[in-house]
């Protein structure tokens, strides 16, 4: 079972970056101004829909690490109980899909869903405040939740997640601009230098957030190798 859900957690990770990785090349013809409107659009909606896997796959990172720590021997135990039996992961499997769904609702139907785009974005706030948290209590704790393993690249690992997370909302305060211009001047055949500018503004702003994402992911990645420091 272990082996099964480390299999799971390394396709995951897999096709995150592929999936970005499509998004960062198609998202380069969504801005090219030489291209006709409708080349444009065709490259944009290649983009959302290569965009799915990494939403899917970063949701989904979640409740699968937490199954491999609750697999492995040295998941550890606080006063004599397990700290994640399977009861505790049931719903967090069952919550984490219902967080896809609200992030597919969001992606396919944008603007229309304000209620589920605002429950999505608390949600992501949570996470990252909380695996933060926690990344920096296992950082500093000598026995973290039981821990006597000095599971220091977990708390690692789990800080790089949420500094994925929140690189991700970052993209999306970016991208802010880029509907209007884009559907309301780009699409309409009447934009302009600004609207150009805007367009393109817009998506390159986000290349830091994207090295981000992309340097925490592979470095988490690393980290879950190498498992540095431990004590096994």
């Amino acid at each position: 079972m272990l082996e099964a859900f480390l299999y799971l957690h390394i396709v995951l990770m897999v096709f995150w970056l592929g999936g970005d990785l499509g998004v960062f090349y198609s998202s380069r013809y969504v801005i090219d101004s030489s291209l006709t409107p409708a080349a444009r659009l065709t490259a944009l909606k290649i983009m959302l829909g290569l965009d799915l896997g990494p939403k899917i796959c970063l949701i989904l990172f979640l409740p699968s690490g937490l199954t491999l720590i609750s697999l492995d021997a040295h998941g550890g135990e606080l006063w004599g109980i397990r700290l994640l039996p399977w009861w505790l992961l049931l719903p967090v499997w069952i919550g984490s899909f219902a967080w896809i769904w609200l992030m597919w609702t969001d992606h396919h139907e944008p603007g229309k869903h304000p209620t589920v785009k605002r429950v999505d974005w608390a949600i992501r706030i949570a996470v990252v405040a909380g695996m933060f948290g926690m990344g920096v209590f296992t950082l500093v704790a000598a026995e973290p939740f039981g821990v006597t393993t000095n599971p220091k690249w977990l708390g690692g690992k789990v800080i790089l997640y949420a500094l994925a997370i929140a690189a991700g909302l970052g993209i999306r305060r970016q991208l802010r601009p880029f509907g209007p211009a884009f559907f309301g001047h780009v699409m309409a055949g009447t934009a302009g230098d600004d609207d150009e500018a805007t367009v393109t503004k817009s998506v390159n702003g986000c290349l830091p957030y994207v090295w981000v994402i992309w340097g925490s992911v592979l470095l988490a990645g690393l980290l879950g190798v190498a498992k540095p420091l431990t004590n096994l």
